[in-house]
């Protein structure tokens, strides 16, 4: 791994730092190392939640280097473009419960992995945006689909197209993230949260999830049977067996990801 990604287990949780300083901005290759490791942690049968959170106070991430965007050839373009929508839709379809610890600036692709996230806190000075339009580009790293589902397309169209930066509280308000914190205090919390993930099952979760995620893309009523059969699919399970057996016995589960 690279220093640019810093990878911590903490017994069932990832913790995932975001480490290119100043501004812990992308690289097509630390977006590749991405989609590694989140396809590491969906092999990992002890990994339930994935923190992700900036270095520092200042930066969550500021997205990518323009430096990297300074010239004509549309090849690199691609590369680049395509390495930020393939680690971002990896991440979104990541097997445990994701959560971004947005500790400070969360600008272009620095905004769309938390995007990319099941849920999103951020510390009480955080600020975020898509600022592409101003440079003459657009998000590429799913952007524009993520933020018009979860905030709605006036505000989608706030950001991207008048490129308005939003602090906490207008986050807040438009559920772009579901808490703000103490400045300082907000990986703790992410991972307070990410150990409620423990009591859950991890093979419900999964599930849980794939329903949840099929109604942005599928009308509400298709997916009224799949719920069902996914429902009954759970008995295949061992952590069905062992979830309904602890509760009669009155005891702890062990969960065991299958």
């Amino acid at each position: 791994m690279s220093d640019a990604l810093i990878l911590e287990k903490k017994g069932h949780i990832a913790l995932l730092t975001l480490n290119n300083p100043p501004a812990h901005t992308w690289t097509p290759e630390s977006l590749l190392e991405l989609i590694e490791i989140v396809e590491a942690l969906n092999a990992d049968k002890e990994n339930y939640a994935l923190v992700i959170t900036g270095s520092g106070e200042k930066f969550f991430s500021a997205g990518a280097d323009l430096n990297r965007f300074n010239h004509d050839d549309k090849a690199k373009s691609f590369d680049f473009s395509y390495a930020f929508g393939k680690s971002f839709e990896t991440l979104t379809n990541y097997n445990g419960v994701s959560i971004a610890a947005i500790n400070g600036y969360a600008m272009g692709g620095g905004l769309e992995v938390a995007l990319a996230c099941d849920v999103r806190i951020a510390d009480a000075h955080a600020q975020m945006a898509l600022p592409e339009c101003a440079v003459g580009l657009l998000p590429c790293g799913l952007g524009s689909q993520h933020l018009s589902w979860l905030v709605g397309e006036q505000w989608a169209k706030r950001m991207i197209l008048l490129g308005e930066r939003l602090k906490t509280d207008k986050a807040l308000a438009i559920g772009l993230i579901s808490e703000v914190v103490e400045s300082g205090t907000v990986v703790e919390k992410a991972l307070e949260l990410a150990a409620k993930v423990e009591g859950q099952s991890p093979t419900s979760v999964r599930y849980c999830k794939e329903l949840i995620m099929a109604a942005r893309s599928q009308p509400l009523n298709s997916v009224f049977a799949t719920e069902r059969e996914q429902f009954v699919k759970l008995w295949d399970s061992q952590d069905q067996k062992e979830g309904v057996a602890a509760f009669v016995e009155k005891r702890k589960p062990e969960w065991k990801n299958a």
